[in-house]
């Protein structure tokens, strides 16, 4: 099953793939039965292809190295423009200015004014181009305060190393003022007016401030950025020709010979023009690679491609260069290597602003999305609880405008709980099950009287806002949770999100019958199943609690009922249907329930007894679906004398005889049986006496069949063969065509086979045992014979390798459930009696 979501535009759209039971299957289905402990190890290695070994992936260059490497190369020209710049500036002040003020040529002097208001204002407008660019697209959180900070380090850098040579020990500046990028935005969004949610409430947005009352569309700030970034080419343009033209002329005026304080006013003059020149030639190189790379080469668009952010990820892609850009800028050219796009992302969730969240929370879900970024996406968000905090503080968020982010922010976190130690970070935030929880929009109306039943309120899209795309996430983000045991008891302890969860489980007979359904409510039901199987599988008393919990909601097994008896189109949906029930029938209050409740049994045997399973095309998947259904039905009359009853008025047991000739269900059909023959009580004579005719098969199975068929046919041979008299036993194993001392040679074999117990046939020495002692019983003959065969020799080496794995009926995981009454060691002294009798 895959889902994809579509978010970039106006609506969010679903498209459902389901490939009927196959995933299921592969999933831990098959094969896995409660009549059996199931452990780690067994499952290790039962898959034998998979590979041993660590696994390498190959690495997966970061887009964005492009990106943080041109933002250096730019660094590297700016600093190295800004240091000449800075140069020549002090050396015409210095030395020109103050050495030579008085001697200089009148042409010099205005030539060397000139230039110097040129830098300055070209100076300006460079640190400044940016950053009213930047706001001609983004509000002042948008561009970034950081950028902002960083792309006026042009002019401020040049007074700072102005003011460090007149003035070498400077005050240290203090540590609050010196703070992390971040923490300046974060300080300074404080300050402009954002609630907590990150609205802007009461400011403007910076790209349509008319900065003068007058003339407000030529004096807006999109409209400014343009206007600096062309004073910058023409203060350049203009600083190189004036520059160009007193060194090609060298007119610095005459100097009469014995005049020695013009005697050095050419050379200075010479260095000044070259270090302008050679400042403004870095300046134009520096915007022409610029220019070059984000024009020409696209060189956002190629790394937002490779990101696979979509069209509306270059301004995310523009972003982060800016701020890479500033940050080299800002200190040293290296700072901004260091930035990469997950921890940028992750910068901008933590924000006050709505806009930087929504690009923050897009980054990250593609990232995470991403198969090739995923991994160490996952990574880096899952080792940072801030990050994981925001995600799910994220999820409480109902405002329409914030739906991207909160959308963006679940689907984050159901990748993130696809990782068992991130999915026990993210359930142990205070809270966090209750912000899953609100994702999931279904109520009741509490205007109910205390003597019924309030109707369930199933919310639909709304116009603007995608409601059943938030019920997919959060219940797929429970489900991941649920794979560890303390999540599914924190699920269990979240006040109302079980009977939330139990609503999503009913749909109408329409829905299940139609022929197209709607992809979405199929995607709603299957994944709400699927996590309520996850619940009731759980051991433990977790599980215990769980089980009870929700068989004790009145709609649970009504929901079910509804798809077995309606969902045959969807075997998929019965199939989970039918393991919930199994499930829910370690517990003895829930196996009544579930026997309670009306149609559910005849239903279950409805899918067992089908007789379109002789048909040659049934496909596998249904199959699975009978095959649960029976073991179902056998967990439901285990121990349980009133599911006996219900059964048996029914009449299914000649149903169930005949079955057990057909392959498909003849396991399940003895497991029935057996449990109808030892629970149903003496007063049921009548009705099972049809059970003998089952005899002569059973006796066949016995000598023909090995492991888990033979099992169940040992165990329910000596039930069998007690609704006959020893006259009609002994026409039965003419009629089976075996004679009791062969059936005591395979029993005494199987002992010896199965020397310890096994975890595939647990029950196999303990049934082999019981139907010897009923073959011995009033049979001296039959004594004999297990004397012989040194029956008495395997009873006592059973005895010496008795385990626990044998006292029970059924098993949760490794853990034992509904201990038989009467113990293997009991049974072997019962056996032993009757070896040693004359």
């Amino acid at each position: 099953m895959v889902l994809h979501n579509s978010a970039e535009g106006e609506g969010g759209s679903i498209r459902l793939q389901i490939s009927d039971l196959q995933r299921l299957s592969q999933t831990g289905s098959v094969g896995c039965t409660m009549f059996q402990p199931q452990t780690s190890i067994e499952k290790t290695e039962s898959n034998t292809s998979a590979p041993v070994g660590p696994l390498t992936k190959p690495t997966v260059r970061a887009p964005e190295k492009k990106l943080t490497l041109f933002a250096l190369r730019l660094a590297v020209l700016e600093k190295t423009a800004t240091g000449l710049g800075t140069l020549g500036f002090i050396w015409a002040t210095v030395v020109l200015l103050g050495g030579f003020a008085i001697t200089l040529d009148k042409t010099d002097f205005w030539f060397i004014t000139i230039i110097l208001l040129i830098e300055g204002t070209r100076i300006f407008s460079r640190s400044h181009e940016l950053e009213w660019q930047h706001q001609a697209t983004w509000s002042i959180t948008e561009s970034g305060i950081n950028s902002f900070r960083a792309m006026r380090m042009s002019s401020s850098f040049i007074f700072g190393s102005i003011k460090e040579f007149f003035k070498p020990v400077l005050p240290v500046r203090k540590k609050s003022q010196s703070g992390s990028p971040i923490a300046v935005i974060n300080a300074a969004r404080n300050l402009t007016g954002f609630n907590v949610q990150g609205k802007t409430t009461r400011t403007w947005t910076s790209s349509e401030v008319p900065l003068l009352p007058y003339a407000q569309w030529v004096f807006r700030a999109r409209h400014i950025s343009k206007l600096l970034y062309w004073l910058q080419l023409l203060s350049a343009s203009a600083c190189i020709s004036l520059s160009w033209m007193k060194l090609i002329k060298h007119n610095y005026g005459d100097v009469e010979k014995g005049d020695t304080d013009k005697r050095n006013r050419q050379a200075a003059l010479s260095v000044f023009y070259s270090l302008a020149l050679a400042e403004a030639l870095l300046f134009l190189m520096k915007k022409s690679y610029c220019e070059y790379k984000v024009s020409y080469c696209k060189l956002l668009e190629e790394v937002n491609k490779e990101c696979e952010l979509g069209p509306s990820g270059l301004v995310s892609i523009r972003r982060f260069f800016y701020d890479a850009y500033s940050r080299c800028v800002d200190g040293s050219i290296f700072d901004g290597l260091k930035m990469d796009m997950v921890s940028f992302g992750m910068d901008l969730l933590g924000s006050n602003s709505t806009d930087e969240q929504l690009i923050g929370a897009k980054i990250l879900r593609q990232f995470a999305m991403s198969p090739r970024y995923s991994d160490d996406t996952l990574q880096k968000i899952g080792i940072n609880l801030s990050v994981i905090e925001r995600l799910v503080e994220i999820l409480n968020w109902t405002d329409p405008d914030e739906e991207v982010i909160r959308q963006s922010a679940a689907e984050i976190l159901s990748k993130l709980a696809g990782k068992k130690q991130n999915s026990i970070r993210v359930a142990g935030i205070p809270g966090a099950m209750e912000s899953i929880s609100s994702l999931l929009q279904t109520s009741r109306s509490s205007s109910g009287a205390c003597d019924e039943i309030s109707e369930k309120k199933a919310h639909s899209d709304h116009a603007n806002y995608g409601l059943w795309t938030f019920n997919h996430l959060g219940l797929l983000i429970l489900k991941k949770l649920a794979r560890d045991h303390d999540n599914s008891g924190k699920i269990g302890n979240t006040r109302g999100l079980l009977p939330k969860i139990i609503d999503f489980t009913h749909d109408e007979e329409v829905f299940l019958q139609a022929e197209n359904v709607t992809p979405t409510k199929l995607l709603t039901l299957k994944r709400s199943l699927q996590l309520v199987k996850r619940l009731v599988s759980t051991t433990g008393n977790t599980g215990k609690n769980l089980r009870r919990e929700i068989s004790e909601i009145i709609f649970a097994i009504s929901n079910i009922r509804d798809i077995l008896r309606h969902g045959e189109k969807h075997p998929y949906l019965q199939l989970l249907g039918i393991e919930i029930l199994s499930s829910l029938a370690l517990e003895q209050e829930a196996t009544e329930i579930i026997g309670g409740t009306g149609g559910v049994l005849k239903e279950l045997f409805n899918i067992f007894l089908k007789r379109e399973r002789e048909r040659e095309e049934i496909v596998v998947t249904n199959k699975e679906v009978i095959n649960r259904a029976g073991e179902a039905l056998a967990m439901l009359v285990l121990e349980s004398k009133n599911n006996c009853h219900r059964i048996l008025k029914l009449c299914v047991v000649d149903s169930l005889v005949v079955a057990l000739d057909s392959p498909l269900i003849r396991i399940n059909a003895a497991r029935i049986l057996r449990n109808l023959c030892t629970y149903s009580g003496t007063n049921c004579f009548n009705q099972l006496k049809g059970i003998a005719n089952g005899a002569p098969t059973v006796l066949k199975k016995i000598m023909s069949e090995e492991h888990k068929l033979k099992e169940v046919m040992v165990g329910l041979a000596p039930h069998v063969l007690s609704f006959l008299s020893p006259e009609e036993s002994s026409l039965v194993f003419e009629r089976a065509g075996v004679t009791e001392a062969e059936v005591a040679y395979e029993l005494v074999e199987s002992l010896r086979k199965y020397r310890h117990p096994r975890i595939k046939v647990p029950r196999m020495r303990r049934f082999a045992i019981e139907l010897a002692i009923w073959m011995m019983k009033d049979k001296h003959k039959n004594i004999q014979i297990f004397k012989e065969l040194g029956m008495e020799k395997e009873l006592e080496h059973v005895l010496e390798t008795t385990a626990e794995i044998e006292s029970f009926n059924i098993f949760s995981g490794t853990v034992g459930m509904s201990r038989h009454n009467t113990t293997i060691h009991s049974l072997v002294e019962t056996a032993l009696e009757y070896l040693s009798a004359e």
